[in-house]
């Protein structure tokens, strides 16, 4: 089902193409990376042309993605399109990459990542607190409602799907007491004042790549390759090479509530994950150091350890 719309260039004299979901969001990641590659390369943005994929993520929005594939709804039909050379590179949030990619296609990089934290976004209030018994929180995450289900057991948890404008309206007008989002992307919007507060990661872990840009490219093409990695920020590489490899130790996807951060500390990254029961009732989490050089070893061992010992209902068994 990939759509590719005119560009918003002529593609004569293109350098790069770039491909992206058509998102406000996603957009705003695309042409981040438009323009950093633009100043590495010496070109002007418009020789850089961006097209505009719709993705099956896109185009369901009556239930959980959860249940209608998980992850790599947002990404597959992008990546049809960098197979067949329609573009040379996606920009994607690095969390809604799968673990496993299609053959021939890596992340070469990623743009320097900014506030991992999620925001909470209430109708009236500032802080989870403020929730009155039994209110009404939206979220499409199972790693958002597990956790919130684990601190506030007695809120009344609900999907909620579509953009950030879209889930920002939802509670604005009323229909909603509350919905948690990534403050990345709020801010990346101009909406941080949107959020209430903000939800540190050592009480809410947030996603396996909250708030890192992600860069995919064919493998087999060194000139692009080589063009991402001149804007790749070194310590998100190494943080997400961390968390990707602890997702990827526990099969993670979106059916599964698992949170991840890794946080580069000068010569070493130090890793915290957490797998849950999808209603908040059990949950295992790890937490190791090791040296850069060896961040996937040390997801792989994190999330294999949390493999062995955390609660069968906490990985849906």
């Amino acid at each position: 089902m990939s759509q590719i719309p005119t560009s918003d260039t002529d593609s004569a004299g293109a350098v790069l193409r770039i491909g992206t979901r058509g998102s406000p969001l996603a957009l705003w990641q695309a042409h981040a990376v438009q323009a950093a590659l633009a100043a590495a390369l010496g070109v002007a943005a418009e020789r850089i042309p961006i097209s505009v994929i719709r993705t099956s993520g896109d185009a369901i929005q009556d239930r959980a993605l959860s249940e209608a594939g998980g992850k790599g709804l947002f990404t597959k039909e992008i990546e049809e399109a960098l197979l067949d050379g329609r573009v040379d590179l996606a920009v994607h949030s690095a969390k809604d990459v799968a673990t496993v990619l299609p053959e021939g296609l890596h992340l070469a990089g990623y743009l320097p990542r900014a506030d991992v934290r999620d925001a909470l976004i209430l109708k009236a209030g500032h802080s989870l607190a403020d929730l009155a018994p039994g209110a009404r929180v939206g979220t499409a995450s199972l790693r958002r409602e597990a956790q919130l289900r684990r601190i506030r057991p007695d809120l009344s948890v609900e999907l909620l799907r579509g953009n950030v404008h879209t889930r920002l309206a939802r509670v604005k007008d009323g229909d909603l007491d509350a919905t948690l989002l990534a403050f990345a992307g709020l801010s990346r919007l101009g909406l941080a004042a949107a959020a209430s507060c903000l939800l540190e990661p050592g009480d809410f872990l947030p996603a396996v790549g909250q708030g890192a840009v992600a860069i995919e490219c064919r493998m087999a093409d060194p000139a692009t390759n080589a063009a991402i990695a001149a804007i790749a920020c070194r310590d998100t590489g190494i943080a997400l090479a961390a968390e990707r490899a602890f997702l990827g130790a526990l099969d993670g996807s979106c059916r599964t509530p698992i949170g991840g951060l890794a946080v580069v500390e000068g010569d070493t990254v130090l890793l915290r994950g957490l797998v849950l029961a999808p209603d908040g009732s059990d949950a295992a989490q790890t937490e190791a150091r090791a040296p850069v050089a060896d961040a996937a070893r040390l997801g792989a061992e994190c999330g294999a350890r949390l493999r062995t010992s955390a609660p069968a209902r906490a990985l849906g068994l």
